[in-house]
């Protein structure tokens, strides 16, 4: 699950939170390892998410000025 979450978060990042959880909770049960790369792939996954939610919320704010400095 570690893995998948480190792979996941690479390629659709919101993927890799949610096998990152599911892995530290598969490691804190039954004492597998693997935790560093949980760890790396919640982290990746969260960074990369909020840098998609920043994109999307100035992305409105771009346009407007772009298309205003173009009048």
């Amino acid at each position: 699950m570690a893995m998948l979450a480190l792979r996941g978060s690479l390629i659709f990042p919101p993927l890799g939170i949610v096998f990152g959880h599911l892995g530290l909770r598969q490691i804190q049960r039954t004492g597998e390892e693997g935790r560093g790369l949980a760890i790396a792939g919640l982290t990746i996954g969260y960074i990369y998410t909020g840098f998609i939610v920043l994109a999307l919320l100035f992305m409105p704010f771009a346009v407007i000025i772009a298309a205003s400095a173009g009048a």
